[in-house]
This record gives structure tokens, C-alpha cells and sequence, in this order.
């Protein structure tokens, strides 16, 4: 079975079991959430997409109620996305971002456009990302020893974090992860073990939209060098963070919804 996910109705025409919103027979987006979070936690993205468009919300691997595929690295998680969402537009924050470039470069024939959220395309030098990805293995490590609910605490106080505001926090949806299904997606999804995908960029002929929050310097520079690399579209969101769909969702929402007027569906 690809990713579940939640809301709305059941799509007959979407592979296996994928609850989709919003407006039947529409255009298609599938939006793809990042690390610690769930399908459900796309807030007024979500919400605001849906009032005219087909809405597919997975739960990415490790995570909600695909904890059967927590054991899935990036490559078969863009598989199993590709299973799930079709042939359709895809929005990913973050770790979903990365799960997204995958599918680009795996299955380009399903991708109709791409709008990437804090994105990254992986980490070119080989002692950084074995850096990266010793600490991701011990982060996997703590979330085991301490539990979710402790590591979610954690988490979310970190700096790149500190702007999200209370009612986009989704704690409940957090809590429906578990400490095995995080750990897992670290260790098999995290930055650290991903294959830097750099000098494959200019494969991708979908429009890409590469979005930052304005207060989130690394990402900033990294959504750049992505567009870049795609001779796609990269823009901020002023007063946000990692987060900015979340932080700023009326910016974040106008920009998608701007490129989605201004970019012709691609056509494999």
C-alpha cells in the first residue's frame, strides 16, 4: 500500500488507499509534509488549495499511518509517492521538498509542476554529509531513548522554529508519529543519508518554484541554488522562518497560487 493519509474522501482513480479534499476532478496537488509532522498539518495551505483543486495529503514514510514504510529511503519513498499522488502538481516542505526532487528526477512523467518549501538538494561534500549523517543516526537514537513526546519538545525549540505560532504547531498530529517510525525515516531519509542530487538538477524540465522564509539564511541560499540549477523561480517570504507556509501562510499561498497561474502544466 502507497502513504495514507487522512481528510476528505476516498479518490478511486489515485493507487491504493488515499484519502484526497477539495474539488473532485479538478487539477491535483499533492502536498508533502516535512520531518515530525503528518498529512494533516499542511494548515490553511492545505485548506486554501482545496477550495479549487484535488488535494492529496500522504503521510510520508515513517510517519502517521505509514509507519509500514518507515524502513523506506528516499528513492523508494518517491516511488511510493509516485504510486500515491499520480500524475499532478507537487508542493513539499522540507523533507517532503526532498522526497519531491526525488520524484522529479524518478518519475518526471508524473510531475507536472514542482514547488519546493526549505528545500535542499543534499550535501556535495563528502565529509560534511557523513557528519550530517552521524548526527542524524544519533538523533534517531535519542527520539528511541526519550519518546516523542520529549523529543517533539525538543524539536520544535529549536531557532528555526521559534516563529511558529501556537495554532500551527499540530500536536496532536505529531503524536500520532511514533519514536520507531522518526527514528527510522532519520536514518533512512534524513539529509546525512541522501545522495546529494546537485549535478542531476538540470534533468528536471517541470516549472519549479524554490520558496524560503526570509528569516531562514541557509535555506534562503540553498532555494537559489536550486532554482538555479533548474532555471526555475525561487522567492521569500518576509518575516518567516524554516516553516513558511505555516508562519506566513497568506504570503506563501499567493506565491504557489501565482506560479500556478503562471506555468502551463509540463507535459513529459
Amino acid at each position: 500500500m502507497p502513504f495514507s493519509s487522512q481528510s476528505g474522501r476516498l479518490a478511486a482513480d489515485v493507487s491504493g488507499a488515499t484519502d484526497v479534499s477539495g474539488a473532485a476532478g479538478s487539477h491535483r496537488i499533492v502536498l508533502v509534509h516535512g520531518f515530525t509532522q503528518t498529512g494533516r498539518c499542511l494548515g490553511p495551505m492545505a485548506d486554501d488549495l482545496a477550495r479549487d483543486h484535488e488535494v492529496v495529503l500522504p503521510d510520508a514514510p515513517g510517519h502517521g499511518g505509514s509507519v509500514d514504510h518507515a524502513g523506506a529511503g528516499l528513492w523508494r519513498g518517491a516511488d511510493l509517492l509516485a504510486a500515491t499522488g499520480g500524475r499532478a502538481t507537487y508542493v513539499g516542505y522540507s523533507m517532503g521538498a526532498r522526497l519531491c526532487l526525488h520524484l522529479a528526477l524518478a518519475h518526471p512523467d508524473l510531475v507536472e509542476r514542482l514547488v519546493l518549501i526549505g528545500a535542499t538538494a543534499g550535501i556535495s561534500d563528502d565529509e560534511e554529509r557523513a557528519v550530517r549523517r552521524r548526527r542524524d543516526h544519533d538523533l534517531a537514537d535519542r527520539i528511541e531513548k526519550v519518546g516523542v513526546s520529549v523529543f517533539l519538545a525538543e524539536w520544535l525549540a529549536q531557532p528555526m522554529f521559534a516563529a511558529l505560532p501556537p495554532e500551527a504547531v499540530f500536536d496532536e498530529e505529531r503524536h500520532r508519529n511514533t519514536a520507531a517510525g522518526l527514528a527510522a525515516s532519520l536514518r533512512n531519509a534524513g539529509t546525512g543519508s541522501m545522495d546529494p542530487l546537485w549535478t542531476r538538477l538540470g534533468e528536471i524540465t517541470a516549472p519549479v518554484l524554490a520558496v524560503a522564509g526570509s528569516d531562514d539564511g541557509a535555506f534562503v541560499e540553498r532555494s537559489r541554488a536550486v532554482a538555479a540549477a533548474v532555471s526555475g523561480s525561487a522567492r521569500t517570504v518576509d518575516g518567516a522562518g524554516h516553516a513558511a507556509h505555516l508562519e506566513a501562510p497568506t504570503a506563501t499561498i499567493a506565491l504557489i497560487r501565482a506560479f500556478l497561474g503562471a506555468s502551463p502544466p509540463h507535459d513529459a
